[in-house]
């Protein structure tokens, strides 16, 4: 007696695996992933020092504004995910751009700069959790920016700003979270856009999306 599968046996199956294939990494996600850290880094490199004028001007209009200086150090995260949709790649991302940050050396040292961008990577990483990898919009990239920032305002206050007062805690972290929506979240957005426009990404599902709107 022969007996075939029925489609209600074989759907799930097949739904089970085609699942599996969109979160499972490529060596092509790797190699991409790898390139946005490094190249993050860089840019970290430069901020570390770039930040000090304009850190200069705000220190002097309210304790704690400085935080709206934190989002080009919350970006890479953000945009990693943004790109290479698998779980684990803002976490990935982010902590490689602090790497290569901390291994050129900087004023917070080696370790601490390793564990704030662990931190900061963690916190845009549960915001695509929840949402089970599925959302790429900008309302989500604002969000998940918004949260590596608060991640990392948390952090920053344990380590560098213990003792800190009422007042430049919550403008600290305002202003943070600020930074962390608008630089980290869109304008991660719109560069992954815009890159997947130009066909850099077709190996992507980020550049496939927005081709075919094209």
């Amino acid at each position: 007696m022969h007996a075939s599968a029925s489609p209600s046996t074989v759907r799930p199956t097949s739904a089970a695996n085609s699942a599996l294939g969109r979160l499972r990494w490529r060596i092509v996600d790797i190699v991409v992933a790898s390139v946005i850290g490094v190249a993050s880094g860089l840019i970290f490199l430069l901020w570390n020092f770039g930040y000090l004028g304009p850190k200069a001007l705000l220190d002097p209009l309210l304790p704690g504004l400085q935080g709206l200086l934190d989002g080009p150090w919350l970006f890479a995260g953000v945009l990693g995910a943004l790109i290479i949709r698998k779980p684990g790649a803002a976490i990935y991302v982010e902590t490689l751009a602090a790497v290569v940050s901390a291994l050129v050396g900087n004023q917070w040292g080696g370790f601490l700069t390793i564990e704030a961008g662990l931190v900061q990577g963690l916190g845009a990483e549960i915001i695509f959790l929840l949402f089970l990898y599925r959302a790429w919009s900008l309302p989500v990239a604002l969000v998940a920016g918004a949260a590596a920032a608060f991640a990392g305002g948390i952090n920053n206050l344990i380590l560098w700003y213990a003792g800190a007062d009422a007042t430049f805690t919550t403008v600290y972290l305002i202003s943070t979270v600020v930074s962390g929506a608008v630089i980290a979240g869109g304008l991660s957005w719109v560069l992954a856009r815009g890159l997947a426009a130009t066909g850099a990404l077709d190996r992507f599902a980020s550049g496939r999306e927005r081709r075919a709107l094209v």
